[in-house]
């Protein structure tokens, strides 16, 4: 069965129009779930007492797992890349054909007799009715013999998903295709760029993962002196790889992704510019074990340190803000063996320090 190519060509109406038109057919969430699907084999999806008989769960639910933000919302990474970011929106199966006729005929005929509904945005709604209703509703796009439900059980109508995590509402409605059949074990058509990929799943694990804390180990601790080197280490025990998973399991189309992250180096930001870092950069590398820095030991004040930071400067009544980020180097590995490298990720925390004055006494 032909799909429809896109709604900027299927309809020649207003883009306003259209918007309004297929306004209804997005699904907000990422974790938003449709109704149980009929397979078309007679009888409800839902047996009797509410136990689930034949029907099959659309669609659009993206799980997570591993090491990700609680209630599901963005996690804590940041990507050092500022040209990339997560996905807008993506396309992901929706529903079958007997739930996707239900929900778009009652949707259209609500719009349809709404008040002051006419002109271009009325005829937007008519062609997307008829797109649905009859395969040879328009001359120039193939459509669908009342909404495939000949095929019900056999594939899935797919529709446009926002990220509720990107910020500009352009972007998030950027996925503006009609909703389009794809039988069950095929991809997508190839137009369909932002369709569900692992690929896009691996970038909602990185959007989605949290790092841990970066509370680094100090010497001296919390309270330093004027020109005394403070030693500064992670210990590898505390400092290891994170990854989080996203998955998208319907009948049909199963496919995962997981997003490793691993730690590669610390930065120190000592807060005031009264300040010297070692080394210079202020970046610590990871060493040979996967530790960064070198714990302080007895006999080693006059040493510099390999990862440290020296003031210049006393604090005075208040604290100087020491922040610690640690950068992540990040890939993704997925279903089919598929799999590449991410943007690294970087994610700090900051740490009071108090700096004194070193006391003399002249005798």
């Amino acid at each position: 069965m032909p799909v429809n190519r896109s709604r900027r060509t299927v309809l020649g109406t207003s883009t306003a129009a259209l918007a309004l038109a297929v306004s209804t057919l997005v699904i907000a969430a990422p974790n938003a779930a449709a109704e149980p699907v009929d397979y078309g084999k007679g009888g409800d999806a839902q047996g009797e007492g509410g136990t689930d008989k034949t029907g099959i769960f659309a669609a659009a639910r993206i799980q997570y797992s591993g090491s990700v933000a609680k209630g599901g919302g963005a996690g804590n990474v940041t990507s050092s890349d500022v040209n990339w970011t997560p996905p807008p929106c993506w396309y992901a199966p929706y529903l079958g054909a007997k739930d996707f006729k239900k929900k778009m005929s009652e949707d259209l005929e609500r719009q349809i007799n709404a008040p002051g509904m006419g002109g271009h945005a009325g005829a937007a709604l008519n062609e997307m009715q008829r797109h649905y209703e009859d395969e040879y509703g328009w001359t120039d796009t193939p459509g669908y013999k009342d909404y495939n439900v000949d095929k019900d059980g056999e594939g899935m109508f797919w529709a446009a998903v926002e990220n509720p995590d990107e910020p500009d509402p352009l972007k998030r409605g950027s996925c503006n295709d009609l909703p389009f059949w794809v039988e069950n074990g095929d991809a997508p058509p190839p137009q369909y760029e932002e369709a569900i990929t692992p690929e896009i799943l691996a970038a909602l694990a990185y959007q989605h993962m949290e790092l841990p804390d970066t509370e680094v180990t100090l010497a001296p601790e919390a309270t330093t002196k004027v020109n005394l080197p403070t030693w500064a280490w992670l210990d590898k025990a505390v400092f290891d790889e994170v990854q989080a998973t996203a998955t998208l399991n319907v009948p049909g189309f199963n496919i995962q992704a997981t997003t490793t992250a691993r730690p590669v180096s610390l930065k120190l930001e000592p807060g005031t510019k009264d300040a010297v870092t070692y080394p210079a950069s202020g970046e610590c590398a990871l060493n040979a074990d996967k530790s960064i820095g070198e714990p302080y030991a007895k006999g080693k004040a006059d040493q510099t340190p390999p990862c440290g930071i020296r003031y210049l400067r006393s604090s005075g009544d208040s604290t100087y803000k020491l922040r610690a980020t640690i950068t992540w180097e990040i890939d993704w590995t997925g279903t089919g063996g598929a799999g590449g490298d991410l943007p690294n990720g970087t994610f700090g925390s900051d740490q009071a320090v108090t700096v004194q004055e070193i006391q003399s006494v002249n005798r």
